[in-house]
């Protein structure tokens, strides 16, 4: 016998439609088209922007405590299947099903918490970043790894008890195995509960966390602690931030909202950054450079060159400096703050060497950056060019949104030669 050789080609599954006198494929919204021809050029499809939002669609969770009562309640009104006349038989009947009753009643919660709280991988990089900065590195997974824990040893033992007190041959025997798996069931939810209690902290934590719309324009201050970033919020929007003279005032990221000419904006305060390297900063700080970093936000940089912040105004030019060549390709607007405060004489402090500036620098101390607005909410000043200002800052980047959203993505498709005919 002589071996026979078969040609296979493969068979083209792309359906295409003629525009313009060119082929062009028709999208497949069930399912991207897997395209393996040889001299085909791919073409790259962006991944869709993900979404915020995920935490305020966390589930309630109950206290261990109440959950533990509820089970015991409902499975102690289990009764034996009627009809059974053998009173050894209608006892272990009685009790296997109330154990199966209870195992089931603690499982089902702990399945539906560990179910539809979202694995952290696929969350916005924003929301991902709270929850590290918030909760701490790995807190939230170990949590959520602990209550599944207790919920296959609940139904590993209530499954153990429940098949023991079924095999009983006497009224008394099934009594005993029915008392021992429930007293076997509580001790381990006792003893492992804690789990769901630091869930549903975690659940009420993340739930007070502030909801940014992606589509909405935001406003973001930042700038270093105690400059006064706070007292704009609260002039500009309706935020209602905590203001005291002492650093780290915000604790958190603060949100609030802007109403101009019948549109809705959002406005952000973020905690104060220092003078440091990334690998020191505190949670705090971090919190600010994962809104910048995350988010589609227009910078309001707030500087206070009287002193009375804390950090000086060198540091505050090296912060600023570092900030803005990181995070420049926001929309940007500068502000000096506490105007009424200032005088021609710019501020010193003691740790600082005068002589050692530069030019820029000592511009930095009497006037701040270049284009810098002087305002002061105590006297007001500069208060109505600065709303302007941030109204337009924020239709300018409502334009980009929305032609962001609306932008085609150009395709080009290369035909495979003798493909068609």
């Amino acid at each position: 016998m002589r071996p026979s050789v078969c040609f296979c080609k493969q068979m083209q599954t792309t359906a295409y439609e003629v525009v313009n006198g060119s082929y062009v494929p028709i999208r497949d919204t069930k399912q991207p088209i897997n395209v393996n021809v040889k001299d085909e050029v791919p073409v790259a499809v962006p991944a869709p922007l993900e979404g915020v939002g995920a935490f305020q669609k966390l589930p309630m969770v109950m206290p261990s405590v109440d959950i533990l009562f509820s089970a015991l309640k409902k499975a102690r009104r289990v009764s034996a299947t009627k009809g059974i006349a053998n009173i050894a038989k209608r006892e272990r009947n009685r009790g296997a099903k109330q154990l199966d009753a209870l195992m089931k009643e603690l499982a089902v919660p702990l399945r539906m918490y560990k179910e539809n709280f979202p694995n952290k991988k696929t969350l916005h990089p924003y929301e991902r970043s709270l929850i590290e900065l918030t909760l701490g590195d790995g807190n939230y997974e170990e949590v959520l790894r602990r209550v599944d824990t207790l919920r296959k040893r609940v139904v590993s033992v209530g499954k153990e008890h429940a098949s023991l007190c079924a095999k009983s041959l006497t009224k008394r025997e099934a009594e005993e195995r029915l008392d021992e798996g429930r007293k076997k069931i509580e001790e381990i939810f006792n003893s492992e509960g804690k789990a769901v209690d630091e869930l549903m902290h975690i659940a009420k934590t993340l739930r007070a966390m502030p909801v940014v719309d992606l589509e909405t324009p935001t406003l973001c201050l930042v700038g270093a602690p105690n400059v006064g970033k706070s007292s704009l919020v609260r002039l500009l929007s309706t935020g209602k931030p905590e203001i005291c003279n002492y650093p780290f005032t915000t604790r958190g990221i603060l949100m609030g909202h802007i109403n101009l000419s019948f549109q809705n904006f959002q406005v952000t305060d973020t905690p104060g950054l220092l003078r440091r390297h990334d690998e020191d900063r505190n949670n705090l700080e971090k919190l600010t450079l994962a809104v910048l970093s995350h988010l589609p936000t227009a910078v309001l940089y707030v500087h206070d060159l009287t002193g009375e912040c804390g950090t000086s105004p060198s540091d505050q030019y090296i912060i600023y400096k570092e900030i803005k060549e990181r995070f420049g390709d926001h929309l940007w607007l500068d502000v000096v703050s506490k105007g009424d405060l200032l005088t021609d004489t710019p501020v010193l402090f003691i740790t600082e060497d005068s002589n050692s500036d530069t030019s820029e620098l000592a511009k930095y101390r009497r006037v701040g950056p270049d284009g810098a607005l002087r305002v002061s909410v105590m006297t007001k000043m500069g208060i109505d060019e600065l709303k302007t200002r941030v109204h337009e800052l924020l239709i300018t980047q409502l334009s980009i949104i929305k032609d962001g959203s609306t932008e085609e993505v150009e395709e080009k498709v290369v035909v495979p030669k003798k493909q068609f005919h």
